[in-house]
């Protein structure tokens, strides 16, 4: 009767790989449920079925490990350029309605409302998600601005950084401290109104 044949050992990519996902998971998990001054990296772990030193291993801090979670929950690292049709109203209300959605999806809203309200008080931490999180998809509105500007859809004085402000930071209060909903439609008119502002005179 022959042999059977071995059963081939998981990789080392393959195994690091199955710990990352649920690490991250875990750590979504936890900031969501607890809170971020209460989540540690040895709750993670617990949480993830893996050591306490894998975790430190990739990270070293429980901040490091949030916010590349948060990054893996979008395409990656790199955010995907807002489009450019030509028509600037519409490029910004398809990526505002798109932004209303995600902040729906409850994967994202707790984890992200733990680490808002945390980097408020907590200066480092704040630092931290507007340089890996918030800015570089600002940098894309300040991008799409800049290309109307050069089409001459956009005044050229204005400051692309600040005018993005115009439609972005009403709708994160209204979702950050609930003063009113928010939907497709009333970011659709936060755009009307700050392109009637911006528009050549």
């Amino acid at each position: 009767m022959p042999a059977a044949a071995p059963v081939p050992a998981p990789t080392p990519r393959r195994r690091s790989e199955k710990s990352r996902r649920a690490i991250y998971d875990a750590a979504l998990a936890l900031v969501g449920e607890v809170g971020y001054p209460r989540t540690t990296i040895e709750g993670i772990a617990a949480r993830a079925g893996v050591g306490k030193q894998t975790i430190y291993r990739w990270w070293s801090s429980k901040a490091d490990v949030l916010l590349e979670a948060f990054l893996d929950l979008g395409d990656g690292p790199e955010p995907p350029a807002l489009p450019d049709t030509g028509d600037l109203a519409a490029d910004l209300k398809a990526v505002l309605r798109a932004t209303v959605d995600g902040l729906r999806d409850p994967r994202f809203d707790l984890p992200a409302r733990a680490l808002a309200a945390e980097g408020v008080v907590n200066e480092e931490l704040g630092r931290a998600v507007v340089a890996k999180l918030l800015q570089p998809s600002l940098q894309l509105y300040v991008d799409r601005l800049r290309a109307a500007q050069r089409a001459g859809r956009v005044r050229p004085e204005i400051d692309p950084r600040i005018a993005l402000e115009l439609f972005v930071s009403p709708l994160a209060q209204r979702w950050l401290q609930h003063t009113a909903p928010f939907s497709h439609e009333y970011t659709d008119t936060l755009v009307d109104y700050a392109l009637n502002g911006l528009a050549p005179r």
